[in-house]
């Protein structure tokens, strides 16, 4: 019985390797079973002359189901004989061809997310080109909102005291125009305006002021033949007791320039009320 059940462990373990090992010809045997079907024919032509073409595929089916059978048999006694090897879970994994694409849908170009479908029933998509706006249709920066203040010709009032002058670095081509503003008192509202007349080529060139430029809105148009340069206070900043300067930078045309139709305004507040002063640019003493 050990000596049988041996042979028998040994028969089944060389039947499982062969199942393994196993990869049926397919080709070897339909062709084998294509000249098995084109022998007889040529024997027997006249014969097959007169029949239907029906009965050819027939044949042919008949066959082809012949060799499935064959193969199906053959990998169940296989499988049966080494059934007592195989484990209890068998996992299948069946793997499809890929799929092939035909020339028309490669030839295509692909279409774009962005189409939409166009007006008219029916129609392709169409995607509209992007096209930048013209340097026209851009909106142009709103011009500032300068309040004139009116001429003044007065460098005193209350704790205010100011001078108009020409900076003495100014040439032939650039000049500065400087605003000096000596304050007694807190301001806790301050707007400085600078009127520079339209002498030829008079164009902005720059600006500056001592005290912090974080605490100014500062802007400058060309206003009825004047290049106006305005400092106006923020809400909530103010300016201590001190001497401060502003000054307006322009270019004008070769030579010297005359200024003497410039002029300078000043509006403050503090805690003993409202002050205003201005001028030319004449040189004054300070008192």
């Amino acid at each position: 019985m050990t000596m049988q059940r041996d042979v028998h462990d040994e028969l089944r373990a060389r039947l499982h390797e062969a199942a393994e090992a196993h990869e049926p010809d397919r080709a070897r045997i339909l062709a084998r079973v294509e000249r098995g079907m084109a022998g007889p024919g040529r024997q027997r032509s006249d014969h097959r002359a007169t029949r239907p073409p029906l009965w050819g595929w027939t044949r042919i089916a008949g066959a082809t189901a012949a060799v499935a059978g064959m193969l199906a048999v053959g990998g169940y006694a296989v499988a049966s004989a080494v059934k007592g090897d195989t484990p209890a879970q068998q996992q299948t994994v069946s793997v499809s061809s890929p799929p092939v694409e035909s020339p028309e849908a490669t030839s295509r170009p692909l279409a774009s997310p962005r189409a939409t479908p166009s007006s008219g029933g029916g129609a392709s998509p169409s995607v509209k080109p992007h096209v930048p706006p013209s340097k026209s249709a851009r909106a142009t920066p709103p011009t500032p909102t300068v309040t004139m203040l009116p001429a003044i010709d007065d460098d005193r009032d209350g704790p205010l005291w100011s001078d108009g002058s020409v900076d003495p670095h100014s040439n032939d081509f650039w000049a500065q125009s400087n605003v000096t503003l000596k304050t007694s008192e807190r301001l806790t509202h301050l707007t400085v305006q600078l009127k520079v007349a339209q002498t030829g080529g008079v164009s902005r060139a720059g600006a500056w002021r001592s005290l912090p430029e974080d605490d100014f809105v500062f802007s400058v148009v060309e206003r009825d033949g004047f290049l106006v340069y305005t400092w106006v206070l923020k809400e909530g900043r103010t300016v201590a007791e001190g001497e401060w300067v502003f000054a307006g930078q322009y270019d004008h045309d070769r030579g010297g320039r005359d200024a003497r139709n410039d002029s300078y305004a000043v509006s403050g507040r503090s805690e003993g009320g409202q002050s205003s002063v201005g001028g030319d640019f004449a040189p004054h003493d300070a008192g």
